[in-house]
């Protein structure tokens, strides 16, 4: 891992120049308003957690991942040249966020309403449904939360939005483990201390492609439907709340690259495609209050 190691890469640039320091000079104590400040430094400091397809380090140190390229795009258009990024384990993104040490985090995090309440929100990045991964054959039968609840013993990524959804579907908190690695989380199935482990498909397709040879299988996606209601996962960009012309800058550059054809010339190497797309007519605002 580079747990808190904090990488500068120019904007389309074939490498990485490490940084040493903590969250120093994050040029908040001025006033200055973010989006002012990245557009005078030409440079945004993006929180990763360093899981594939998502947000990531390369062999060579470059960050990369469907959200860090989206986010290039998307920067580069508003005038911003370059991206530091701050990497910490999932459930320390929306804590660096808040805390001034990252200006935005891009790490495929889907938009919930509990997660509204602490961040603002680009618009819909992208929709992933989740799905199970499971030994071969899959011998319990897994197709949704309802088969897990009570005889599976389940793991999950800490922080992720499917434990919650886990939690929210009935499956008991002492039938669930909660890992701080997506790469630990599918071990833990290989090794047969969980049963299955649920993340979004695309995630596990990308860590069996990367592993080949294990005994295991990703099942058919599913839906989550909590409350009578069906879950939407579409994945954001965050930031804090007090940033609202950034947000607005960024999902006008968002929305840009989307229609274009752009997100998808970004996004298609992790494993997307324009059935990721997120519907015109789903909003961050219906995501927040639960109501998409």
């Amino acid at each position: 891992m580079l747990s808190r190691r904090r990488l500068f890469v120019a904007l389309g640039a074939t490498g990485a120049t490490l940084l040493a320091g903590g969250a120093a000079g994050c040029g908040r104590s001025d006033g200055t308003p973010t989006l002012q400040r990245i557009r005078e430094s030409r440079v945004a400091r993006v929180a990763i957690a360093g899981e594939q397809p998502y947000g990531f380090s390369d062999a060579s140190g470059r960050v990369t991942g469907e959200s860090p390229e989206v986010a290039r795009l998307v920067l580069r258009a508003m005038g911003v040249d370059g991206i530091e990024a701050v990497q910490v384990s999932f459930d320390k993104l929306l804590d660096t966020l808040v805390g001034g040490n990252a200006d935005l985090v891009a790490a495929g995090m889907t938009i919930s309403p509990d997660r509204c309440a602490r961040v603002a929100f680009s618009r819909p990045d992208f929709v992933a449904q989740p799905a199970f991964l499971v030994r071969r054959g899959n011998p319990r039968g897994l197709r949704s939360f309802a088969d897990v609840r009570g005889r599976v013993q389940l793991g999950v990524l800490a922080g992720s939005a499917e434990q919650a959804w886990a939690k929210a579907g009935g499956v008991p908190d002492d039938t669930v483990t909660a890992f701080d690695g997506q790469s630990t989380l599918v071990r833990a199935v290989a090794d047969e201390r969980v049963d299955a482990a649920v993340l979004t498909r695309i995630s596990l397709l990308d860590e069996l492609r990367r592993n080949p040879g294990r005994q295991l299988e990703v099942t058919r996606p599913f839906r989550v439907t909590i409350g009578g209601r069906e879950v939407v996962p579409a994945g954001g960009f965050a930031f804090r709340r007090e940033d609202t012309d950034l947000v607005a800058a960024f999902d006008a550059g968002l929305s840009a690259a989307q229609t274009s054809g752009d997100w998808l010339k970004a996004a298609s190497p992790f494993g997307f495609s324009a059935a990721n797309l997120p519907p015109a007519e789903l909003t961050t605002t219906a995501l927040c209050t639960g109501t998409a």
